[in-house]
């Protein structure tokens, strides 16, 4: 069972930049780690992935603002995200896939961390 812990949430300005972290108690051979989001009154939604082989795709809400990448010396998952909306406010959650391909499919991953909120205010 992959274990997850987020962190790196917060409040921030309109403009601003906050990176989130996922440290993973593991990986597997093929996976996908994926960030997605929660807003209030809202679906999840999926936000960016990564695959083990370092290919990665990101909603078009954030792209160009978003950058997913991992330590794999660390087993940690990073979200640097820059320029940040109010409308990027909502829970984050790192999400784990033990297998390929990579979508963007909430339903799709088996592992979840417990969420850090990101709050960005205008």
């Amino acid at each position: 069972q992959v274990q997850l812990v987020e962190s790196g949430g917060g409040s921030v300005q309109s403009g601003g930049s906050l990176t989130l972290s996922c440290a993973a108690s593991e990986y597997t051979y093929r996976y996908c780690m994926a960030w997605f989001r929660q807003a209030p009154g809202k679906e999840r939604e999926g936000v960016a992935v990564i695959g083990s082989d370092r290919s990665t795709r990101y909603a078009d809400s954030v792209k160009g603002r978003f950058t997913i990448s991992q330590d794999n010396a660390k087993n940690t998952l990073y979200l640097q995200m820059n320029s940040l909306k109010p409308e990027d406010t909502a829970v984050y959650y790192c999400a784990f896939r033990g297998r390929w391909p990579c979508p963007l499919d909430r339903s799709l991953y088996t592992y979840w961390g417990q969420g850090t909120q990101v709050t960005v205010s205008s």
